[in-house]
């Protein structure tokens, strides 16, 4: 038994007495399914498991019963398998899983021959599956989704389980107070903000469906305004056993609705609350001064992540002082900070350089041999490399500033720089602009691209970004920059022309933190240009 078993059958009494002696009291690795469900654990005492199981009524109309069996297995390595699975199969979409989460086990640690059950040994499970038609799609298809990144069963770092157990126990404790309660997160791009949020709102959604949890009956939601992700979240709800899609609302939506029934929400997470808007857009349908007050005035806690390095428009400017005084003499916890980058394969200094670069300063660029950095002469050549790492790995894409023209009036409107030129900034209905094949031939703005991960990305900094010799900084050209509706309302503030800059340093930040394993930049401003290939020359 030196490789993995995997052995199948009928889920019924009578399958339990085929089973062989020698792993019916060794770890394993099982799960149940019929042509629409699976639900997938581990045991060390796989009959009594599945006696449990064909009493349980949800359980019972599962069909097939497969374990996954190794001599090497032990209780860390079955706990890793059943959590990658459990992970695998919710992205897979062929099934919809009966688990529920499991707090105290998904936190990702180090144990013997990790390495070996993570990839090499779990390789050889899910390519078995797939040979024998169970799942439909390979590992690495699997991986560039977003379905499969922003999973609620995903291993979480200590950190992140450490601010997951803090928020469940932050709405229990406050759930029946009297007044509103707001907890706040800030973190930057990449540190897995989005993956907490997903984890905790499904083990919040299964409390209130537990008679015994002081959140029995609560109605809660995940608000989110970026598009592109509450696709992927209604998706994943459509997946998942304690999860609805009615549950996952933008604000301005939830906000209305709320008005009309005149009935407060339990707990309110907000993702990517800094795009909340800070005053009325009627346009939008929202009325009132801001949305975070009326976030709190309809709800009675409110969990709220956010990062002031991604806001991008004028509408919903925020910083900490207009932060504070929206909080001020509402009942709170000090902000939550986390810290850690999960989305970047990069080292400290190239992840410090480009925070450094989206501050205006240019300094010498680091080596690093694990992630691939490269500045680039021409936006053909660029995009001539992005087409072979997608072909490669998947998910390499172009993403531009929003430094070209583009309006919704249906038309298509272009990228061009030199010999370079595609479409832009496309919508795809239901369907992720990354994880559409077709946007390879396209250049992503930071619409439809903000909150995702790309393997690698190639960005286009636009015209608004310049370079001051004098200086030897990052010039911003606010005059250049194309989308108007960041800047509108801009008269209402005094220190306009910062704000606007503010605005496009942001968006500069987001765009070249969207690579997982490396970045490419092109710089359409021919003294930038020279600058970063002068440096990466003496690099």
């Amino acid at each position: 038994m030196s490789i993995v078993d995997i052995k199948t059958f009928p889920f019924d009494r009578s399958s339990l007495d085929y089973m062989n002696d020698y792993y019916i009291d060794y770890p394993l690795v099982y799960f149940l399914n019929n042509d629409t469900s699976v639900y997938i654990g581990e045991t060390v005492a796989v009959r009594n498991r599945m006696r449990d199981h064909l009493n349980n009524r949800e359980r019972k109309l599962l069909t097939k019963m497969s374990l996954i069996i190794h001599e090497k297995f032990n209780r860390s390595a079955t706990y890793n398998i059943e959590t990658k699975l459990i992970n695998y199969f919710l992205a897979d979409e062929r099934y919809k899983l009966q688990n529920i989460s499991q707090t105290s086990n998904s936190v990702t640690h180090n144990y013997y021959e990790k390495k070996f059950f993570n990839e090499e040994l779990f390789d050889s499970i899910w390519d078995e599956l797939l040979s024998r038609d169970i799942v439909d799609n390979s590992r690495s298809t699997i991986e560039n989704k977003d379905l499969f990144k922003l999973s609620p069963f995903k291993e979480l770092s200590i950190e992140q389980l450490e601010l997951q157990q803090k928020i469940i126990e932050v709405c229990k404790n406050h759930i029946l107070d009297h007044e509103p309660f707001i907890f706040l997160i800030k973190g930057e791009a990449g540190v897995g903000k989005s993956v907490v949020l997903s984890s905790v709102f499904n083990k919040i959604q299964e409390l209130s469906m537990e008679k015994s949890s002081v959140l029995h009956n609560t109605n809660n939601y995940l608000l989110v305004n970026h598009s592109e992700m509450l696709k992927t979240y209604k998706k994943i709800a459509g997946k998942v056993k304690a999860l609805t899609k009615k549950n996952f609302e933008k604000p301005t939506s939830f906000i209305n609705q709320r008005k009309k029934t005149m009935e407060k929400a339990d707990i309110v997470l907000i993702d990517e609350a800094h795009l909340l808007l800070t005053k009325p857009d009627p346009y939008n349908n929202f009325v009132e001064e801001n949305q975070l007050q009326e976030i709190i005035n309809h709800s009675k806690i409110v969990i709220a992540v956010y990062d002031d390095k991604q806001v991008l428009k004028m509408k919903s400017y925020w910083n900490e002082e207009k932060l504070q005084s929206i909080i001020k003499g509402i009942n709170t916890e000090p902000t939550y900070k986390l810290t850690n980058q999960f989305r970047m394969k990069a080292s400290n200094a190239m992840v410090n350089w480009i925070d450094k670069f989206v501050e205006k300063k240019i300094t010498e660029i680091p080596s690093d041999p694990n992630y691939d950095f490269r500045i680039f002469d021409s936006a053909a050549k660029m995009y001539e490399e992005i087409q072979e790492m997608n072909n490669k790995v998947g998910l390499a894409r172009i993403v531009s500033t929003f430094d070209y023209i583009h309006k919704k009036d249906g038309q298509q409107y272009y990228v061009e720089e030199g010999d370079f030129k595609l479409p832009w900034n496309g919508d795809y209905g239901n369907i992720t602009w990354a994880e559409e094949a077709d946007t390879i031939r396209e250049v992503g703005s930071i619409y439809t691209i903000q909150g995702f991960d790309l393997n690698y990305v190639g960005v286009i900094l636009g015209p608004s970004i310049s370079y001051d010799e004098r200086t030897d900084e990052l010039k911003i050209l606010t005059e250049n920059y194309k989308d108007t509706e960041a800047f509108r309302g801009k008269d209402e503030f005094e220190d306009s022309e910062s704000i606007k800059e503010k605005i496009i340093l942001n968006s500069l930040n987001v765009l070249m933190k969207r690579g997982i394993r490396g970045l490419y930049i092109y710089a359409s401003d021919s003294k930038l240009r020279a600058k970063l290939l002068e440096l990466q020359n003496n690099s």
